[in-house]
């Protein structure tokens, strides 16, 4: 409006620039408080014109500003505003694809053990539900590149794909592993014949609910104390007894050194459940004399206390 007053004057009545605008200025404004010049007929019509779609532009501004508060646009933008930061923030985290009954599951299991994450979901109705418990959440396909990179995979932990069906997992693990050949990606799995699918896109491991729920009933009925055991152990409500597994940086202080002269078990009070070597072997109940080297991960049984202690020192 500025710049069409100022062109229409100089050019209807030959007035200088500042002139033109100083007129456009005071009458879109609606303060008119003289006119720069006299005016011709032409510049007349010109400036009734000029106040009309001023004023107009000017309620029709306020129209889209009360409409985008009332319809919560606003809301919106401060919410992927919100968004964007804390994604921005994130590091180390896992990116959950997914947010209906495993999804939802898998996200409160994680905030439980304060583990970072965020969740990719198509689902307008889900994707609220996540940002009002206060997580994060994006409305977007996890199978897209562009999706994956505004989540951090990048500087993602792992990736849990749990979306609906077995083709968008597929998808989705084929992508993620493209962008991130290094990135620990787990795949939720419905049919039999999908699982050698997503392992060939690239999953690390492949979950099948119904299998691990019927295997777990089966050892609950066979084995109830072991199951009990295990729950305990690994149960984020159960914080005087954890089982963790530590990963051995290549530098670090217990490298080249066997069980018994780390003084692991002395010190922490841990229990050396098994070693998990860099090559994947895994050796369950380690003799004493069984070394560490680097690329290792421990799993150990102990105090919550005692294995943060540990993973500490062992980091060090």
């Amino acid at each position: 409006m500025l710049a069409g007053g100022t062109t229409g004057y100089v050019v209807i009545e030959g007035w200088s620039a500042w002139d033109a605008f100083y007129m456009t200025v005071t009458t879109v404004a609606t303060v008119g408080f003289r006119e720069v010049h006299e005016l011709s007929r032409a510049g007349q019509v010109f400036t009734v014109l000029l106040i009309v779609s001023g004023v107009g532009t000017a309620f029709y501004t306020a129209t889209l500003l009360a409409t985008t508060i009332v319809e919560g646009g606003l809301q919106r933008r401060f919410e992927r505003r919100r968004t964007t930061s804390m994604l921005q923030q994130l590091r180390d985290h896992f990116i959950l694809c997914g947010h209906g009954r495993i999804g939802s599951m898998i996200a409160d299991e994680l905030d439980r053990q304060r583990v970072p994450f965020v969740i990719i979901e198509r689902d307008p109705a889900r994707v609220r539900a996540v940002i009002d418990r206060g997580w994060i959440g994006m409305e977007a396909d996890a199978s897209q590149e562009d999706v994956l990179t505004r989540a951090g995979i990048n500087r993602a932990r792992g990736l849990i794909a749990a979306v609906g069906t077995d083709a968008e997992n597929v998808y989705t693990v084929l992508t993620a592993r493209v962008m991130r050949p290094d990135l620990f990606i787990i795949a939720r799995v419905e049919s039999d014949d999908a699982e050698h699918k997503l392992r060939r896109a690239g999953a690390d491991r492949v979950i099948s609910p119904y299998h691990i729920g019927a295997a777990h009933m089966v050892q609950t009925a066979l084995r109830p104390a072991v199951v009990d055991f295990v729950q305990l152990a690994t149960s984020s409500g159960h914080l005087e007894l954890s089982m963790e597994q530590v990963r051995v940086p290549s530098p670090s202080t217990v490298v080249g050194k066997s069980l018994v002269e780390s003084g692991i078990r002395q010190k922490f009070g841990v229990i050396i459940v098994a070693i998990k070597r860099s090559d994947g072997a895994m050796e369950f109940n380690p003799p004493s004399e069984a070394v560490i080297r680097g690329g290792d991960e421990l799993v150990v049984l102990g105090g919550a206390e005692s294995v943060k202690a540990l993973e500490e020192m062992i980091a060090a």
